[in-house]
């Protein structure tokens, strides 16, 4: 659909798509009298489309089907997963055989050749397990080997790609008699379909199966089921072309749209087919040019290759064997955002206030803890371990939100170490095993200097907090600038990675004995100038520095200085990313690889890393980061282009009058806090 300006529909369920508008580019609205009606829409070909295809006919307006597309979504439609990949047809569906469609056109007539992109995605999509649902990444659970492994596939009663497709229930059976016919020293495998398994509906196969068939009633990903399986035998399922990118023989005992063009052994015809096309023809027709598809975390239009990004994403968070896991130190406001950063749970976190409380509700040697940072202490780890029970401990990441943690603002970003946790330095964590270890690819330090530059140009860091109008006045007559960023004094990481200098006016103390003649700048933390913690300097101590800025955005002042001199502050890790001279007086997790100035060493920290480990390993490796609205988990590029919108916003907000402070700190708990006693 061409230069299209708007869709009309009578259809309540396509108005309620948050994704639709953006993927086929044209506004959704609904039809009225108030409304100007170019082209009228409804969803597929069921009996409520009626209205809507009277209403273009007699108003003589273009009409057209939408559907789900081919990648349609990452869980099943029926349990209400949003989708993000489309189709629009203007002629009629391509899953309906007795009629042309756009997708048939394209594949018979358009002039196909992104060969080398189609057979790119193909890989890909094998590679991922890609498919239309994308709800599991489990391997089928299949008998030993006696034959040959021959998959066929049940669909859902009513499925009006069978009924147009050119099946019934009669064409089911005969698909299953030429199945044992054909291979009657053979397996076979009846898939029944996810929505049969999830039990919204039923199938044709599952009561008549023959004595050498297995019905796989677990839920598997189709993708891998097809790796093992040597001969598919479909109507019109979808995973008949899947099976063909797998590179498996399809018998097609319908006509779905891949039949007819020499790709498969058809038991029907269609005269308007018949000309020979490869997969990745047909592939590109129908993945590349038919389906569109929008980003549901950025929500803008996006390619196929972006959505496949999205769900090999997913996949590697959740490829974790589920366990039971126990929480221990969480606030009660962190109860809901957590369980997004924890899918390996099973059903959801258990939080618990001890390990007695735990072990009454089910904690075993099978079950997983959780500890927030360093909360219970080292003792209360060594007891959990004596029992067997693995332990890892979680933090705020390092690109975290716009906004405080105190103003109870959920973050992107969260950290899960085995090992110990970053700001430790007396144990290995994670993060240094990874910086000793770990050798990046051309890709890896190309992708990471390519996320240094999105942090400098996007003035990214932890909190994205301050007035971003406001920037620090350095006098041009000094030859050194640098900046002290003050931190909460009994904070974990002062209390631990500290030896001889632990609070703020010492080390202003130490970095001004150092450099008698350099403008030094103040920042102090934002939670001790709201009162909140400890780290507050005297009178006396504020004039160690020349300056300081309390709400001056980090990265305005990290932009002007030369150096940062700090005891275990992120800001020293954001200043070597801008490329500033850092000098650390405490251990923090960004010393001791030879990028900084130490006044201590961390004796197992070996390895002389370029600043492109840091930053991959740091932002890239060691963080889970989740999509707050979706819920999905998503890159540290995704993060920034998410706080660059949010900071936009709050900019065009402070156009209008403000709520007050403590007036969104309550909607934030609020909003946070609701549903989560069910997580208790």
């Amino acid at each position: 659909m061409q230069n299209k300006q708007s869709l009309s529909t009578h259809s309540q369920g396509i108005l309620k798509h948050r994704l639709l508008s953006t993927a086929i580019g044209s506004m959704v609205q609904a039809i009225s009298h108030d409304t100007v009606n170019t082209a009228i829409a409804g969803w597929g070909m069921k009996q409520n489309t009626l209205r809507s295809r009277e209403y273009a006919k007699v108003h003589q307006l273009p009409y057209y089907t939408l559907e789900d597309g081919f990648i349609r979504s990452i869980g099943l439609g029926v349990n209400n997963a949003e989708p993000f990949g489309f189709v629009l047809d203007s002629q009629g569906i391509f899953y309906d055989s007795h009629h042309p469609s756009d997708l048939e056109d394209i594949i018979r007539n358009a002039e196909l050749s992104q060969t080398e992109r189609s057979r790119s995605c193909i890989k890909r999509i094998v590679s991922i397990g890609a498919c239309k649902y994308n709800n599991t990444w489990a391997k089928p659970q299949l008998p030993p080997r006696s034959g040959p492994r021959v998959l066929i596939i049940d669909q859902t009663v009513g499925d009006l790609s069978v009924q147009l497709g050119g099946g019934s229930e009669q064409t089911f059976n005969e698909m299953l008699h030429a199945a044992q016919m054909q291979f009657p020293e053979g397996t076979l495998i009846i898939k029944t379909h996810p929505d049969v398994i999830a039990k919204k509906r039923k199938g044709y196969l599952t009561e008549k199966l023959p004595s050498n068939a297995f019905l796989l009633k677990e839920d598997c990903n189709p993708i891998e089921l097809l790796k093992q399986v040597d001969s598919v035998f479909t109507v019109t399922s979808q995973m008949g072309f899947e099976a063909l990118m797998v590179g498996k023989p399809v018998h097609c005992f319908g006509l779905p749209f891949y039949a007819g063009w020499g790709l498969t052994h058809d038991q029907q015809t269609c005269s308007r087919r018949g000309c020979p096309r490869t997969l990745e023809q047909v592939f590109e027709a129908a993945y590349l040019r038919y389906s569109q598809y929008a980003d549901p975390v950025l929500c803008e239009k996006c390619s196929l290759e972006k959505i496949l990004q999205r769900i090999e994403i997913q996949k590697k968070a959740t490829l974790q064997s589920p366990a039971k896991i126990f929480c221990f130190g969480f606030s009660l406001w962190k109860h809901k955002f957590v369980q997004g950063f924890l899918p390996e749970s099973s059903p959801h976190p258990h939080f618990a206030s001890s390990i007695k409380s735990a072990e009454r509700r089910g904690m075993t040697p099978q079950s997983h803890a959780v500890i927030w940072g360093q909360k219970y202490g080292d003792k209360f780890r060594c007891e959990l371990q004596k029992k067997h029970i693995p332990v890892a401990r979680m933090e705020d990441g390092f690109i975290r939100s716009v906004g405080l943690g105190a103003d109870f603002i959920p973050p992107l970003s969260l950290i899960l170490d085995s090992r110990g946790i970053y700001f430790d330095p007396r144990t290995e964590s994670d993060l240094e095993w990874l910086l000793n270890h770990r050798t990046l690819s051309l890709t890896e330090n190309s992708r990471a200097r390519k996320l240094q530059s999105l942090l400098i140009d996007g003035g990214v860091t932890k909190y994205n907090w301050g007035d971003s109008s406001a920037k620090p006045l350095f006098p041009h007559n000094k030859s050194k600038k640098i900046l002290v960023p003050g931190q909460v004094e009994d904070d974990a990481s002062i209390r631990l990675g500290t030896l001889d200098i632990h609070t703020n006016a010492q080390l202003l103390a130490a970095v001004r004995d150092a450099n008698p003649e350099a403008f030094i700048l103040y920042k102090p933390h934002p939670d001790v100038l709201s009162g909140n913690r400890k780290g507050s300097l005297s009178p006396h101590e504020e004039t160690l520095a020349d300056a300081i800025v309390s709400d001056t955005r980090m990265d305005h002042c990290l932009e002007l200085c030369d150096e940062v001199h700090t005891m275990t502050s992120l800001a020293g890790f954001e200043a070597l990313i801008r490329g500033k001279k850092v000098y650390t007086y405490g251990m923090p997790f960004y010393s001791g690889w030879g990028l900084t100035s130490d006044r201590h060493r961390v004796t197992r920290r070996t390895k002389h890393c370029s600043l492109e480990e840091l930053i991959f390993c740091t932002l890239i490796e060691y963080p889970r980061y989740v999509d707050y609205d979706t819920g999905f988990f998503i890159s540290p590029e995704d993060a920034i282009k998410k706080i660059e919108k949010n900071t936009s916003l709050e900019k065009a907000h402070k156009k209008t009058p403000k709520l007050t402070h403590w007036r969104l700190k309550i909607e934030n708990l609020v909003s946070l806090l609701k549903d989560s006693i069910f997580y208790t």
